[in-house]
């Protein structure tokens, strides 16, 4: 493999760095928690990536000192729940074993949902449902889109089947960036009929299963915190478009159109992701044959060259917004009505397991505020 442009190290600076043997490191190669790479100077020499021993480093830190790892497992640290939706390993996002970039080539998201959710009727989706009430067009842009989806969510709803009130919940979050009722149409197919984009039918489908889920993000957290109190499905939605909604989760896609309309301002985000460093699988998956604007594609080259950063999802589908002329903030919709057959999946995952979530925080003396 050749090394791509990240850091470098040597055996024996890893070693050093981590305090352990160089059969030690080695092992640690086999098993895929540090890449190797040959040298560009000496072929019979293996350098290590910077970023996979450092992040090792700290992991060995953080289980020597046990209160250094409660305090950090809510900020990228160590796993806190187990789960059995999604996983994302060697740089790679699978939906319940199963590859989710091999599945946007032709799944729909409510075949993603279905997998995602599990233990659902297979014509769920097909079961007609009543129209929402209180629909007022299309809402696009975070705060427009989540208090449309809030307010059909939070309409009155009959006792409904598992496998409906799914169903239904899926096609209401879809009608707040349609403004329409999806019916029984395929939710990618709705879309593109409603912004009139048939050209964009494929990439929006592809875009909906690759946004389906992400582990345990900000807003699955949140979903799955409402739903071990026993709340509603809707309001574990609700809870999750909530989270969403921030400029440093799906909110990131307002950001990354700034940046993409005047790409010569910083773009004051990061264009990677942190959990792919060598590039977010699901941003290459869904601009594959996107005819990207002229300057869009001269942004991804120019920053690439400058960074050696790929664009995440969120530059992605932003990317596909403008190539397609669909409405300004449809990249937070899809992201969003993608999302819920994630967040269903993990709210029905959490009541499941009928614990409460309910973390301790360690007290601190608070500062005094300065003499003015």
């Amino acid at each position: 493999m050749n090394a791509p442009s990240l850091e470098l190290t040597s055996a024996e600076s890893a070693s050093g760095r981590l305090g352990i043997s160089r059969a030690s490191l080695y092992a640690y190669v086999s098993r895929g928690l540090i890449r190797s790479f040959a040298s560009p100077h000496d072929p019979r020499q293996r350098l290590y990536a910077l970023d996979d021993v450092e992040a090792l480093a700290e992991r060995k830190a953080r289980f020597r000192r046990p209160t250094a790892a409660a305090a950090t497992a809510l900020d990228w640290g160590l796993p806190v729940l187990e789960t059995s939706i999604t996983q994302i390993k060697d740089g790679r996002l699978f939906y319940r074993e199963r590859d989710a970039v091999e599945l946007a080539r032709t799944a729909t998201l409510e075949e993603t949902a279905l997998l995602l959710i599990g233990g659902l009727d297979e014509g769920a989706f097909r079961l007609p449902s009543r129209p929402p009430e209180g629909l007022a067009g299309p809402a696009f842009g975070p705060h427009a889109f989540v208090a449309q989806a809030v307010r059909l969510l939070s309409a009155p709803a009959p006792k409904e089947a598992r496998s409906a009130e799914v169903a239904a919940i899926l096609r209401l979050v879809a009608a707040a960036g349609s403004g329409a009722d999806p019916g029984a149409v395929p939710i990618h197919r709705h879309l593109a009929s409603c912004w009139n984009a048939p050209r964009a039918e494929d990439a929006i489908r592809r875009a909906l299963v690759l946004c389906a889920d992400h582990e345990l993000s900000s807003s699955a957290f949140a979903v799955r915190v409402t739903a071990s109190t026993g709340a509603s499905l809707r309001n574990a939605v609700i809870a999750g478009l909530a989270a969403l909604s921030g400029p440093y989760h799906g909110g990131m896609t307002e950001r990354a159109r700034t940046f993409l309309e005047d790409p010569g301002r910083p773009p004051g985000f990061a264009f990677r992701h942190r959990l792919y460093p060598e590039g977010d699988p699901r941003a290459w998956a869904l601009l594959e044959g996107v005819p990207l604007l002229a300057s869009d594609a001269t942004t991804l080259k120019a920053v690439e060259a400058a960074t050696g950063e790929k664009p995440s999802i969120d530059v992605a589908l932003v990317m596909v917004e403008r190539a397609y002329g669909l409405p300004s903030g449809a990249a937070f919709a899809l992201f969003a009505i993608a999302r819920t057959a994630g967040w269903l999946a993990h709210a029905v995952e959490q009541r499941g397991q009928a614990t409460l979530i309910r973390p301790r925080a360690r007290y601190v003396l608070a500062q005094e505020a300065p003499t003015p």
